[in-house]
């Protein structure tokens, strides 16, 4: 039985246990990131990220923010290297974000929260499809990329031009033509350690990838994704804001850095 969840008062990250016990887990995400504490382990690969356009399929509100799918069941699109073996498929991606340019991404700095963090989800292809891998302790690799208030991200500029036609929850649109690389930054270096799904049901199977480089995004794009709805047609309207979980425990594990 799938149980509602969400991100406000009554159904929010701090309600979440009652209906999926693994919230507290040994290996839930977000983190709070310690630059000082993380170890440096020249044993870590630099990333390798192939994407191909043509794998991008559609993009859908689901109530909880949007994501962009790709194309599965070939190996076009794909990471391998970094904190990984073997080869793991893109599947989607989707953002976190705040209701100010204050707060909104999941992971911290330092404690400092960014207005906004890009997940790029993958599963291993050992497996026979994402379904599969979604529970297994090697099953996924999601990317993190901050986003910080600058100038306006033109890279950016086709998924937000997007959002019009599904505003509300369960709309969704061809979205067509599009790769993901050119969301990344120019540096690849990242922290790594094992964690979770950030939502429900916060499965323990992820290895996180999280870039040490910022990407840049404008008050007025920000301001596009929070015109999203958490609603769908019909229902009284609620802006689609603050859609992240706090850093959670570290409970012993190892961060560890791809660079000095």
């Amino acid at each position: 039985m799938s149980h509602a969840w969400g991100y406000g008062p009554s159904d929010g990250p701090e309600t979440w246990a009652e209906n999926f016990p693994l919230a507290s887990g040994p290996r839930q995400s977000p983190i709070n990131i310690v630059p000082k504490e993380a170890q440096f382990d020249p044993s870590l690969k630099p990333l390798k990220i192939r994407y191909d356009a043509r794998d991008a399929k559609g993009i859908l509100n689901n109530g909880h923010s949007f994501q962009v799918d790709f194309v599965d069941d070939t190996d076009s699109s794909t990471l391998t290297g970094g904190p990984i073996s073997g080869t793991y498929r893109l599947k989607q991606f989707h953002f976190h974000w705040g209701a100010s340019d204050e707060r909104g991404s999941e992971h911290t700095i330092n404690g400092i929260t960014f207005p906004c963090e890009l997940h790029l989800v993958h599963w291993n292809t050992k497996y026979a499809s994402f379904g599969e891998a979604a529970d297994k302790p090697d099953g996924l690799a999601v990317v993190g990329v901050f986003l910080k208030i600058g100038a306006a991200n033109p890279k950016l500029q086709k998924v937000l031009d997007a959002l019009d036609a599904i505003k509300t929850k369960g709309k969704q649109n061809v979205f067509a033509n599009f790769d993901p690389k050119t969301l990344l930054p120019g540096s690849l270096d990242y922290w790594t350690y094992d964690g979770s799904l950030t939502t429900p049901p916060l499965l323990e199977s992820v290895t996180w990838i999280v870039l040490k480089e910022q990407i840049s995004v404008s008050p007025a794009q920000m301001a596009k994704f929070r015109s999203l709805l958490f609603t769908g047609d019909g229902e009284p309207l609620c802006n689609m804001v603050d859609n992240f979980r706090p850093p959670q425990l570290l409970k012993g594990r190892r961060v560890r850095a791809s660079f000095k």
